[in-house]
């Protein structure tokens, strides 16, 4: 029989863009975060709650002098930039961050579907609970295509050959990308009394490369 040529065409829907946080930003990123943390005026000043989807333990946003300052602002739109290159071959002279936050979620604790404001965001993780737990139901185990505490990206409806959703297994350092609207949830993690730190952010891009649809 003659060799068959082929090649899997990546699958259809929004691209997600993976990228490792440098050790440095890390620390940088959650020694601030302990220190507002330590400082109730501090965070009460940044707190986000009331504006934010989670029923966690604490959400605020970062400073922006903060955000310059600690190279994450400049990881950020570096990643972008070669995001969207690889994406649409064209490169980006904006990128501006309309803001940036950080979740402190414990067992039992939750993000339920949602979906962002701007053109670009993404969700990086900064602190893992040793344990996420298990299943209550033991059984079900193999059966459930994800884990409490995962990152889920909701895409469509599940049909053949096009699965709808991409569970994340939250690992320091690991920060994905993706389109603004994409919908997205985080699951309930147990047995375990350690934090869940993940961080995220909204930015704009040229106007010209996010809108496929042109002038209209």
């Amino acid at each position: 029989m003659t060799e068959i040529k082929y090649n899997l065409i990546r699958q259809l829907g929004p691209s997600v863009f993976r990228a490792i946080i440098p050790d440095e930003i890390v620390n940088k990123l959650n020694n601030n975060i302990d220190d507002i943390v330590k400082d109730k005026s501090k965070s009460s000043k940044l707190d986000l709650g009331k504006k934010l989807a989670g029923d966690v333990t604490q959400e605020f946003h970062l400073e922006p002098e903060f955000i310059k300052s600690s190279g994450w602002l400049g990881f950020l739109g570096t990643c972008v930039k070669k995001w969207i290159e690889l994406e649409t071959t064209k490169s980006i002279t904006k990128f501006n961050v309309q803001n940036s936050w950080v979740v402190r979620q414990f067992q039992n604790e939750y993000n339920p579907i949602h979906y962002h404001s701007g053109h670009i965001s993404g969700a990086g993780f900064l602190k893992v609970p040793s344990s996420l737990g298990t299943h209550t139901q033991k059984s079900k185990a193999d059966q459930m295509n994800y884990l409490g505490g995962n990152l889920q990206l909701i895409n469509g409806s599940k049909m053949f050959l096009s699965p709808s959703t991409i569970n994340i297994e939250p690992r320091v350092g690991e920060m994905y990308f993706f389109p603004a609207y994409l919908m997205h949830c985080v699951y309930p993690f147990k047995n375990s009394n350690e934090e869940r730190r993940s961080i995220s952010f909204n930015a704009f891009i040229d106007e010209n490369i996010f809108n496929v649809y042109g002038k209209g």
